[in-house]
């Protein structure tokens, strides 16, 4: 690893590989979500309670949930999975949204994320959904505007959102309640995290969220995408190099993008990747037929999965996505206190 990946190891993400910076949680709105670090296992159960309450209603009546609030969503990042789900999750809920972006907005002429926030506030947004490459933006924006936020993800720091979804699509297609948890909810489960762990924000969340839940959770790859320096990550929580062997393991294997974008100063060689750490049709048919396929998108075909797998009958990705629009669902109504 070059001296540049070395600085890019720990840059935004607080001390170690998965830990993050601490923050007063009392300095912010209630109903905020701005790291998974903040919720305690009866919070998860009070949210997946909420998603299920707000799924069994019918649409005309989920549509008088959040009658008349009005929600922000703040991009400065592309996103298409993340974003839709949270507008139309709104919509749903009878909420109107406005979408601000960093190219159709003062942000392309220099205005601060204080500034921005504080004119969303003063133009009527009762809570703003923040996604932004710097880690612990989100923080800031909940402090500085009094809102409740919600993390869309904040540099290699958390996705909080799509960490619970992912628990709820780990649920269902074990065929358990995804109407609540326990701190033995996941026992004997094993979960392997496969690819760029170390830019992933959504392998972070993973991690710290699923153990707590009584998960195992595998994190592989190779060393320049999974320093040795997170070996400190805590309990329930392992570095395993050897695809194929953590791939036995595995209850449920998770894919994670290559964030090439990310890569600049890696000496990353991705035919050697692909040889070791693709999950292809010929390395899944080598374990169980219930073994769950699952990535947080977008996916690079060829690259850290095959089209194959990604369309085959152990993939649960398109049911991320659904669970995706039902998640933050419950994440709104927390967020704005409405009533369900």
């Amino acid at each position: 690893m070059t001296e540049r990946a070395k600085r890019a190891a720990t840059k935004g993400a607080g001390v170690g590989l998965l830990s993050v910076t601490p923050a007063d949680s009392s300095a912010v709105a209630a109903g905020s979500l701005l790291t998974v670090e903040h919720l305690s296992v009866a919070d998860v159960a009070g949210i997946l309670a909420m998603t299920a309450r707000l799924e069994r209603m019918d649409a005309a009546e989920r549509a008088r949930v959040l009658l008349g609030r009005t929600v922000a969503l703040l991009f400065y990042e592309s996103s298409t999975r993340t974003r839709t789900s949270f507008e139309l999750a709104a919509k749903s809920l009878g909420a109107t949204t406005t979408l601000v972006s960093d190219k159709s907005s003062s942000i392309e002429k220099g205005e601060s994320l204080k500034d921005t926030g504080l004119t969303l506030r003063a133009l009527g947004a009762e809570a703003i959904i923040l996604r932004h490459p710097s880690s612990g933006a989100a923080f800031l924006l909940a402090r500085v505007t009094g809102l409740p936020v919600l993390n869309a993800g904040d540099g290699m720091h958390q996705h909080p959102s799509q960490a619970l979804l992912d628990l709820r699509t780990i649920l269902l297609r074990l065929g358990r309640d995804a109407s609540t948890v326990d701190a033995k909810t996941l026992d004997g489960i094993t979960v392997v995290i496969t690819g760029d762990i170390l830019h992933s924000r959504v392998a972070r969340s993973n991690a710290m969220l699923l153990p707590r839940l009584g998960a195992r959770v595998v994190l592989c790859g190779p060393p320049e995408l999974l320093p040795e320096s997170a070996l400190g990550i805590g309990a329930g929580v392992e570095i395993e190099r050897d695809f194929d062997r953590a791939l036995r393991r595995a209850d449920v294997v998770m894919m994670l993008r290559i964030q090439k974008e990310r890569l600049a100063g890696f000496d990353l060689d991705l035919a050697e990747f692909i040889a070791r750490y693709q999950l292809s049709a010929e390395r899944l048919k080598t374990v169980s037929a219930k073994t769950i396929v699952m990535h947080p998108g977008p996916i690079i075909r060829g690259l850290e999965i095959t089209g194959e797998v990604a369309d085959g009958p152990q993939s649960a990705i398109e049911d991320q996505v659904s669970q995706g629009l039902a998640i933050r669902r419950a994440l709104l109504v927390r967020a704005l206190g409405g009533k369900a």
